[in-house]
């Protein structure tokens, strides 16, 4: 099988430059570029969280509560930004909520970008074989309008068949599997980060129980009986 034969430089010009104008004109600049940045962290570093290493700091940051309590506790940086930032406002704070809700702004700013890549790359899954469709159009506007030229005849339905081809390969082969990794592992890494969450809020729950604002738990005074 000669693979040369599958390549149209005109016709992929066509199909992939037509899908990224279309992209682009229908998502936007900003969500493309966020694409691109999101698409070329999977191909490089698909993970930079680690989880492991984060639960042993943060397995560290409990030891230190449970010891000198919410008011002494001084714990140590986990080499992750955004349980940095929650452990600050817990300190700053006393506050499991405040720890929460840096979390959950750290979590809106973080998938972010990958919502707004995951809907590019879908939109361009859309996209694509609709140009591929388009090259087959402009190939067939080729064919002789008079007589029978072979040779016309035979690159017009190369043509053709290249377009609607390169549509397909993009759209299921490239496009649409690439948003489907960046959404597994979006998924997976908030999924490690809500597990390290809740799992150290309850190893430093019972630290925290003095203080009002503990996740909605008041200190209640026994009721003799």
């Amino acid at each position: 099988m000669d693979l040369t034969a599958l390549y149209d430089g005109t016709t992929l010009a066509i199909v992939v430059g037509g899908t990224a104008l279309a992209t682009v004109l229908r998502c936007g600049r900003s969500d493309v570029a966020a694409t691109v940045r999101v698409a070329a962290r999977q191909m490089v570093a698909p993970s930079r969280f680690d989880s492991e290493a984060v639960r042993a700091s943060l397995a560290r940051a409990a030891q230190d509560f449970q010891r000198n309590g919410p008011l002494r506790a001084n714990p140590r940086s986990t080499g992750d930004g955004e349980f940095d930032d929650a452990l600050h406002a817990l300190l700053a704070h006393r506050s499991m909520a405040r720890f929460d809700d840096a979390l959950a702004d750290a979590r809106e700013k973080r998938l972010g970008p990958v919502e707004a890549a995951i809907r590019t790359l879908m939109q361009a899954t859309e996209l694509a074989p609709v140009f591929g469709l388009a090259g087959t159009l402009i190939s067939l506007s080729q064919m002789p309008a008079q007589g029978v030229d072979r040779g016309a005849y035979l690159a017009a339905i190369g043509m053709a068949v290249h377009a609607t081809l390169y549509g397909l390969v993009l759209a299921n082969l490239l496009l649409a599997p690439l948003a489907r990794v960046v959404e597994r592992h979006a998924r997976a890494e908030e999924a490690a980060r809500h597990a390290l969450a809740q799992w150290f809020e309850a190893e430093i729950a019972p630290a925290m129980m003095p203080q009002h604002e503990a996740r909605g738990h008041h200190h209640q005074p026994g009721v003799a009986a």
